[in-house]
């Protein structure tokens, strides 16, 4: 492909550039490219859009703010990204507000808008990276919540159906990092969340190290404010910033084994961290998997794995997607032999020879 973008078309609700650099559209910051690249300001413009020869013919790729995806290798076809704005209160309710955020958001001033309303649910959900419209594709979560908890509506334009339609939480049959959304990746384009917020609810601070963040703010009673802001803190402390080392997030997700399985590896190795994930089955600390072998700040070149968190791989310059999924093959390889655990990626992994 051409190294110079050439933008090719201006519309009051799109704009598409040829030979696009995608370097700016991914956290991990890899050099990669498409054959065009489509942002969308207005969902109407969606129908247009999808009436364009070139959408039936090339690969297309619907993409947020790049922080979960990994590009192996440039992207033969059209990457499409919502480029809408707004966050609104639909509905006051006796207990709560059903909020609507549109796709082009980011997920972090939604939670911040919500906590500066007066509404609580997503304040254990701070910081994470991305966009709005993403955030129930992969079903985000972090500190024991989850979006899925709290979406009324998911509206979306329906390729299958070549309109805009609205999904309702069960249609969008949430899971563990996964959604409707995520097992058909080709048919859906998110064009905003409809959010049922509470105005107070019980507080999660069961997880390892909240206690001890509050105690350090000086917060006895935490509102979900206070709590919000001791999971920044964390977060913070854990986890590199994207704008100064190019990464993911969590790149591995825990793996769910059954009960009788993960017994097994606590009897050898009592210190393993494990938590009941229902139906007879047990989450394990991919991060603790990862330590024991080895991993953790381990850098291969410009690939690396953070030395603060070993869930997450690191762009330390000029990695490219091909080697930094190489890496990610390797930790996959030294798990699942020493531990017969099979990790699986949080990102989406395009481009892959």
């Amino acid at each position: 492909m051409s190294d110079r973008p050439v933008a090719i078309v201006e519309h009051p609700g799109y704009t598409i550039v040829e030979h696009a650099s995608l370097l700016g559209r991914n956290t991990l910051q890899v050099a990669a490219r498409a054959e065009l690249l489509i942002d969308v300001r207005k969902p109407g413009a969606l129908a247009e859009l999808f009436a364009l020869p070139a959408l039936g013919r090339l690969p297309l790729l619907v993409l947020g703010a790049g922080s979960n995806i990994l590009f192996a290798g440039d992207w033969p076809g059209i990457v499409l990204s919502m480029a809408t704005r707004g966050i609104t209160i639909l509905e006051e309710r006796g207990d709560g507000a059903l909020v609507r955020a549109e796709a082009g958001e980011a997920w972090n001033d939604v939670v911040s808008w919500s906590l500066a309303k007066g509404l609580a649910g997503l304040e254990n959900l701070v910081l994470i990276p991305g966009l709005a419209g993403a955030s129930p594709i992969q079903n985000i979560g972090a500190y024991g919540t989850e979006i899925g908890e709290f979406v009324e509506t998911v509206e979306a334009y329906d390729r299958l159906a070549g309109r805009i339609v609205r999904l309702d939480k069960a249609q969008c049959a949430f899971g563990y990092r996964d959604s409707a959304f995520k097992r058909a990746p080709d048919r859906y384009v998110i064009t905003a969340i409809e959010l049922a917020l509470p105005h107070e609810r019980p507080l999660r601070t069961g997880y390892a190290g909240i206690a001890e963040e509050l105690a350090a703010l000086g917060v006895d009673t935490p509102t979900p404010a206070h709590l919000a802001e001791a999971i920044a803190r964390i977060r913070t402390r854990k986890l590199p910033n994207p704008a100064l080392v190019g990464n993911a997030g969590s790149f591995f997700k825990n793996p769910i084994v059954t009960t009788a399985a993960a017994e097994t590896l606590r009897r050898e190795h009592p210190d393993l961290p494990a938590w009941p994930a229902g139906d007879g089955t047990m989450k394990l600390a991919a991060a603790w998997l990862i330590e024991r072998c080895g991993f953790k700040g381990l850098r291969e070149g410009d690939a690396g794995v953070s030395a603060e968190h070993a869930l997450v791989l690191v762009n330390h310059g000029r990695a490219g997607g091909a080697e930094l999924l190489a890496l990610a093959r390797r930790i996959v390889e030294g798990v699942a032999q020493r531990f017969g655990v099979v990790l699986e990626p949080e990102p989406r992994i395009v481009g892959a020879s």
